[in-house]
């Protein structure tokens, strides 16, 4: 199978761009959670069909809820509640190389367009996403650069970010390029635990429990 089949999903008309005014959060975690569970209910019968609706739900998110309040914290906790699902029913799925990449390309175009980072437990899971260690190292090839000329122009000043941080940490540790990970993490201009946490886990991968414990209690 190189593609899922073809499938009308009753979430799609109410995550149309700009479907949520300002005060429609709650509205709004409640299709989120209705989503959700069209999706689960489809994946149980079909996993590639429910993790193409998981990468179109993703892609909707920022589209449908650009203009909510989010002030409350409400709608951040559905989503990120939602991302959790959503990211291991399109991990777990047993897609062809083909169709993951496709998947991929999608979900990475979503990440860069999404202007609150709804998406962000996508990104620290991305190397999982990518479904093998070689399509992990061929996603982290093309990320570091992005990454270094990032804290480059922040070392010089000029505050810049790059949402796609964490993939590219997240796409060296599938990979299994621990020490690699680590001389990255290393270049950062600030050691946030947000990047430690990946070095935590680099560390435990290569069977250093002690220098674990020490490099998570850094300052």
């Amino acid at each position: 199978m190189t593609k899922p089949k073809s499938h009308k999903w009753t979430f799609t008309a109410r995550f149309r761009t700009n479907a949520y005014g300002w005060k429609a959060s709650r509205l709004a975690c409640k299709r989120v959670r209705e989503a959700v569970s069209e999706i689960k209910k489809v994946n149980r019968k079909d996993p590639i069909l429910g993790a193409e609706g998981a990468v179109k739900l993703m892609e909707k998110f920022w589209p449908a809820m650009q203009n909510i309040d989010t002030s409350s914290g409400a709608l951040g906790t559905a989503v990120t509640n939602a991302m959790g699902v959503l990211v291991d029913i399109v991990t777990d799925a047993p897609a062809p190389e083909s169709l993951r990449a496709k998947w991929l390309d999608r979900l990475w175009q979503a990440i860069m367009d999404d202007g609150v980072e709804y998406l962000s437990p996508l990104g620290d899971r991305w190397g999982e996403v990518c479904g093998s260690p070689e399509v992990a190292s061929q996603w982290a090839d093309e990320l570091i650069p992005v990454v270094r000329r990032t804290w480059e122009e922040t070392k010089l000043g000029t505050f810049s970010y790059f949402q796609g941080t964490h993939a590219c940490f997240s796409s060296l540790l599938a990979a299994g390029r621990y020490q690699e990970l680590l001389d990255l993490i290393d270049e950062a201009p600030k050691l946030h635990w947000s990047y430690r946490r990946y070095g935590v886990k680099a560390l435990l991968a290569m069977g250093q429990k002690g220098r674990a414990i020490k490099y998570a209690n850094l300052k």
